[in-house]
């Protein structure tokens, strides 16, 4: 039986390489795309830096359309800090992410880990990097945990969204080899058409996360009980990155862990973990109606 499974692959690696041969799929190249959206020569701007500076903008002003409504856990005031602290756990726990869980060799020249120019931040590190920064803000500004962290949840999808699409145009994250009719030739993945996972990602932990969450925010009470949106943020997302890491080409490195996942649906495990106890006791605690622009407790 071995002897056939191995055949099999071997065939349809042919296959799909006689496809791919014969312009019987989308080549990547003829998009036309470039990583650099200015280039003056001296300077240029990247994608996917405007990205990240889009997700973090429209995260911004969502934010504080967000605490213009009932029950907010902090006032407007608090915003702009917040964000400060937001960017800054992105950023430096996306890049110290991406360096111990999928390049710790990078250490051994630690100023490479400061060249965020070169590429490479981990959505996990950024979590962690956000969970780390904002706790610490919310410890002095003496702010609710759970209350604080749902909304910071809700503008979270913006930057995925931006992020994956920016992964696209960069030719880079792309899928494992397929041959559904919309596979992309990434030349820099090698001959094989491949699943564009970058923009299954783009839309799920993106398009279709922002939708729960503005379905929990303004058609549900989920608001009024605290970490239930977090939650239901922590799962969604785990969930779309496991199930799409099927189709994601692993790192290379990391494609076979001895325990039989991707690096990506291992570090998502505490994500769902998380998750599930924010949301069960959200919904088993008292709902809380009210906040620093009005309003009052009352149980639920």
């Amino acid at each position: 039986m071995p002897h056939y499974e191995g055949a099999n692959r071997s065939g349809k690696a042919l296959i799909l390489h006689l496809l791919a041969a014969s312009g019987a799929y989308l080549n990547f190249d003829s998009l036309g795309l470039d990583p650099v959206a200015v280039d003056l020569g001296f300077f240029t701007i990247k994608w996917y830096s405007l990205a990240y500076i889009a997700g973090i903008m429209l995260g911004w002003w969502y934010l504080i359309r967000l605490l213009g409504e009932p029950g907010a856990p902090m006032a407007r005031r608090h915003a702009d800090d917040l964000v400060f602290y937001v960017t800054l756990g992105i950023i430096l726990g996306g890049r110290l992410g991406y360096v111990f869980f999928y390049r710790p060799e990078i250490l051994s020249n630690p100023m490479d880990v400061l060249k965020l120019w070169e590429g490479g931040m981990s959505f996990h590190g950024g979590l962690i990097g956000v969970i780390v920064a904002v706790t610490l803000y919310l410890r002095s500004a003496r702010l609710s945990f759970r209350g604080t962290f749902d909304y910071v949840a809700m503008c979270v999808p913006f930057g995925l969204f931006f992020g994956r699409l920016a992964n696209f145009v960069n030719g880079e994250l792309w899928g494992r080899p397929t041959d559904v009719a919309w596979a992309i030739i990434f030349p820099r993945a090698g001959p094989e058409p491949r699943h564009p996972s970058q923009l299954y990602e783009a839309g799920l932990e993106g398009l279709a996360l922002f939708a729960l969450l503005w379905w929990l925010f303004w058609k549900t009470g989920a608001r009024h009980r605290p970490g239930l949106i977090a939650g239901c943020f922590l799962l969604g997302y785990a969930l779309a990155r496991t199930a799409l890491e099927r189709v994601r080409q692993p790192d290379q490195g990391l494609e076979n862990l001895p325990w039989g996942m991707t690096m990506g649906q291992t570090l998502s495990v505490p994500m769902i973990a998380v998750g599930l106890y924010l949301v069960l006791t959200a919904l088993r605690g008292p709902g809380v109606k009210g906040g620093m622009n009005g309003g009052a407790k009352a149980g639920a």
